[in-house]
């Protein structure tokens, strides 16, 4: 597993699959009935958008190159944009904290974070 997969999949989405319903038949087609179902529905789907991020960021390297400046630039880049994703919606979190929707909160943070990042990826991209 490559050390950005680690990086994005690290402690603060530990803490999420805690969270998450034991039962693995929840249906998320409507974003889920009960708050736990909802927390799980919220983790899948930014479990999509993360794993969407990754082959855009395996798609760039393999463009770029890993001894080219830019992705030099980039991966530096990537790395603080992590840090700051993860601070953000912990933030976000926080404002829920202690309540059973803090862990919807944070995957949901973390999706639209990581759709607007595989989006800035994008732009490296040659047509």
């Amino acid at each position: 597993m490559s050390a950005l997969r680690h990086a994005l999949l690290g402690a603060p989405l530990a803490l999420l699959l805690l969270a998450a319903p034991a039962a693995a038949q929840v249906d998320c087609s409507d974003g889920g009935t009960t708050q736990a179902d909802m927390n799980h529905c919220a983790l899948a789907t930014y479990r999509e958008a993360d794993a969407t991020l990754n082959d855009t960021w395996a798609e760039v390297r393999g463009q770029l190159g890993t001894d080219s400046a830019v992705y030099e630039q980039l991966l530096a880049a990537q790395r603080l944009w992590i840090e700051f994703r993860d601070a953000a919606c912990a933030a976000e979190a926080a404002l829920y904290e202690g309540g059973s929707m803090a862990p919807m909160v944070e995957s949901t943070c973390y999706t639209r974070l990581t759709e607007a990042r595989t989006q800035d990826l994008t732009n490296f991209l040659t047509p």
